[in-house]
């Protein structure tokens, strides 16, 4: 039994309840942050703050803080001897330098239960044997995190980890994993590496896919193609997960697949503008979170450079708090183009429903007129697609009309998953900064 076992299904009772344990963990993690956490004591001491003051609805008031900061200022947001540290995580450096992340062990034990109650949200239970084949190494958290979680559920794991594909074709064969976790770019590939070698992935035995890493689904939580690939090749449940190792919190759909769920009594969500406001339901802003319960290092309003939307009311499983919408970008990857504002995955979604288009990537370089040039690159197949048709899709859809280059699928291959590369990435920004 931990100290969050009191919460367990917090998310199913009313609004009313759901409001008064969030104002009362909120509390106490203010609390904890002005009085223990140099950072947050020097910050709310110059901006004259009372932390005991501070409720759910006035918590936007208070600074964000950002990654530069959390980076700048890294020992500074320790809030417990070096001695109660049990364990260091490095960030995986996608936006800069990696950083330190202190957990205690009350935070690993938060980690263990917040991916316990995530997973069991999509019907895992004790009877199932994962497959992870994410890191436990190299100081990431994602392995540790989905390791511990479904130990918490009492269902047996496989660390396999990043191995090849020919080395989970055989932990497939003998061990019969039922849930795999991973990178979806790469279970398409695993599924693909079976089916090339005789073996349908759909008789495989695995029933759930736990997707992290990149997103699964469009604006209106249709499955992308990466996700339809993925149901088409695997014949699985697929879920997708979105989390950060700054806040050690997950956010993980149901079977009913209509964003990820909120844990209240881990988390408190805001989705704001470009000056730090929180918009309406439904508004696409940036993920802005102040994960509860934390020890080592407490944050309060952290901006995670995420660009997503909140959904209300009462989900189809039951729960009643929030739910966040898939991930639709990386604020920094915003592009302005002609007087439009877009992200590359509204390119994405474009190109995925056009048939004939194969593999692709965006540029993105800068323009003397405050405006972007974006250049998609991409790979036909069939031949059943024109450069012209692409692009009279791209404006129908977006409103703008992106240049498009026909290339060879060695070159996209090249591009988008380099060897060694741990998941495939599309969009190349080589704007000038500052401009």
């Amino acid at each position: 039994m931990t100290e969050f076992d009191q919460y367990r299904g917090t998310e199913f009772r009313t609004p009313e309840v759901i409001r008064e344990v969030q104002q009362r963990l909120l509390a106490a993690h203010l609390r904890k942050a002005a009085g223990s956490s140099p950072y947050y004591r020097r910050l709310f001491r110059e901006q004259d703050i009372d932390s005991s003051a501070v409720t759910l609805e006035s918590l936007h008031r208070l600074p964000l803080t950002g990654k530069a900061d959390f980076a700048a200022q890294n020992d500074d947001f320790l809030a417990v001897p070096m001695s109660r540290i049990v364990d260091i995580v490095l960030s995986s450096g996608t936006t800069g330098s990696p950083v330190k992340m202190l957990y205690t062990e009350d935070d690993l034990k938060r980690l263990a239960y917040n991916e316990e109650i995530s997973l069991a949200g999509c019907g895992i239970t004790q009877d199932d044997i994962g497959l992870l084949t994410c890191t436990m190494d190299r100081c990431f958290i994602a392995g540790l995190a989905y390791y511990s979680g479904l130990r918490a559920l009492g269902a047996a794991v496989i660390r396999n980890g990043l191995s090849s594909p020919a080395s989970h074709l055989e932990i497939i064969e003998r061990l019969a994993p039922t849930v795999i976790v991973g990178v979806p770019s790469f279970l398409v590939r695993l599924g693909s590496y079976l089916s090339a070698n005789g073996r349908d992935p759909k008789k495989s035995g695995v029933r759930k896919l736990v997707c992290i890493g990149e997103p699964l689904r469009d604006r209106e939580l249709k499955l992308l193609r990466m996700g339809e690939h993925l149901a088409e090749i695997w014949g699985a449940e697929i879920f997708s997960t979105y989390a950060s190792s700054e806040t050690i919190t997950t956010f993980c759909e149901c079977p009913e697949q209509q964003g990820g769920h909120l844990h209240p009594e881990l988390a408190v969500v805001e989705i704001v503008d470009d000056e730090g406001a929180p918009v309406p339901e439904g508004e696409v802003g940036e993920v802005v979170v102040t994960p509860l319960a934390v020890e080592g290092m407490p944050l309060v309003r952290f901006q995670t450079g995420d660009v997503s939307f909140l959904m209300g009311g009462t989900c189809a499983c039951g729960r009643n708090s929030p739910r966040l919408g898939p991930i639709l970008g990386r604020k920094q990857q915003m592009i302005k183009f002609r007087g439009t504002t877009l992200y590359p995955g509204a390119i994405y979604a474009v190109l995925d429903g056009i048939p004939g288009v194969g593999d692709y990537f965006v540029t993105v370089t800068s323009d003397y007129d405050l405006s972007d040039v974006v250049k998609v690159s991409v790979v036909l197949q069939g031949g059943s697609a024109t450069r012209e048709q692409i692009e009279d899709r791209l404006q129908a859809r977006l409103r703008v009309r992106p240049q498009v280059d026909i290339v060879d699928e060695h070159r996209v291959r090249e591009r988008i998953a380099p060897e060694g590369a741990r998941k495939i990435n599309r969009f190349f920004d080589q704007r000038r900064k500052g401009v």
